[in-house]
């Protein structure tokens, strides 16, 4: 899918939380070898949000960051799309309170997306085509989650929060893209039920036939339609459930160590989510450099996978003068706390009645 005039990213920033956990920390409690789960997960710790903090708080910090860098104001948004897993409510947007905090005009299209940890980049295709066809001026697209891990599971290991805003526009772009594909099918690898406070997955049904045959299959789509190599690309952003799979996704792709890097942040923040590619997009463009080739693939249960070919542009320099935190200044300065501090942050502890 190539869109109809040239559409980009005008302006971005991320949000991480300060707090951390360790896998042997968490691993203690539970009786198990937490070094080494998060040796096979390769995640060191990963972040936990504070009491006050939640998808809301996330994106409208992440949002703020993200126009300023792009120069505008926040009613000069023509829409705001938010994508996660953990919306504060079940019944009532994320999108309009975010649009408040941010002064936004009531003339606006907003909506809350779910589509696991790809959220975040369908709203991105959406802004990209409301934006390309003159509906609109300026779309926002955000990707923040509070991930769900049930006790003692494999995804308490890697569950974090955080997330990145991104201001869509035809002017003035940071970065290009030049197209997106996705590849989409009904694969039950992980779900919810409504009123169940944590998500089920299904093991190791979650690699080959969902995550792997995804990511894979639309990476070579989208390699297929703008007949590039990987090569081609001086960095490659994959979806990141922990720090396994996408550095074995791409080896299998003929990307190479050096290429992702820059955007794998999940070993030191956990699986963010809807948040995990637009903060590993964003850790990259901190990084890159005008006429950069970038090549991303979110991935999303239940599944789905979005690619992106984007082009850095010459204003990548200007963000040096901004007065905005880069990635690397939000998931640093961390704060480590007890499992017993984030059962308590996490609502994981009830009472008897």
């Amino acid at each position: 899918m190539k869109t109809e005039k040239e559409v980009g990213i005008k302006g971005y920033a991320g949000y991480v939380p300060k707090y951390r956990i360790t896998p042997k920390e968490i691993g203690d409690v539970w009786g198990k070898d937490g070094e080494a789960m998060g040796k096979g997960l390769r995640i060191e710790q990963k972040s936990v949000p504070a009491p006050d903090e939640d998808v809301v708080t996330i994106s409208t910090q992440a949002a703020k960051w993200a126009i300023q860098r792009a120069g505008i104001k926040g009613n000069d948004l023509d829409a705001i799309y938010v994508g996660s897993e953990s919306h504060p409510y079940a019944v009532k947007p994320t999108a309009t309170i975010v649009a408040a905090s941010l002064a936004a005009s009531p003339h606006m299209t907003a909506a809350d997306y779910e589509f696991a940890c790809k959220a975040g980049t369908a709203a991105f295709q959406t802004c990209m085509g409301m934006v390309s066809s003159g509906m609109i001026k300026n779309g926002m697209a955000i990707g923040a989650d509070t991930s769900q891990g049930a006790p003692s599971d494999a995804l308490e290991y890697s569950a974090g929060a955080g997330g990145a805003a991104y201001v869509i526009g035809s002017e003035d772009l940071l970065a290009t893209i030049e197209r997106t594909c996705s590849f989409t099918t009904d694969t039950p690898d992980f779900w919810r039920r409504e009123g169940e406070k944590y998500p089920q997955h299904g093991g190791r049904f979650t690699g080959k036939p969902a995550y792997f045959k995804h990511v894979t299959t639309c990476t070579e789509k989208l390699l297929e339609e703008t007949g590039k190599e990987p090569e081609d690309y001086d960095y490659a952003v994959f979806h990141q459930p922990n720090g396994k799979f996408p550095m074995k996704a791409a080896k299998k792709m003929g990307f190479s160590k050096e290429q992702i890097e820059p955007g794998l942040l999940v070993p030191k923040i956990g699986n963010t989510y809807s948040g995990a590619v637009p903060l590993g997009l964003a850790a990259t463009l901190d990084q890159a450099e005008p006429g950069d080739n970038i090549l991303v693939t979110s991935y999303g249960s239940g599944a789905g996978a979005d690619s992106f070919d984007i082009k850095v542009t010459e204003n990548i320099e200007k963000i040096e003068e901004q007065d905005v935190p880069k990635i690397e200044d939000v998931t640093t300065g961390e704060e480590y706390i007890s499992y017993a501090v984030y059962a308590k942050y996490r609502d994981k502890i009830h009472g008897g009645g």
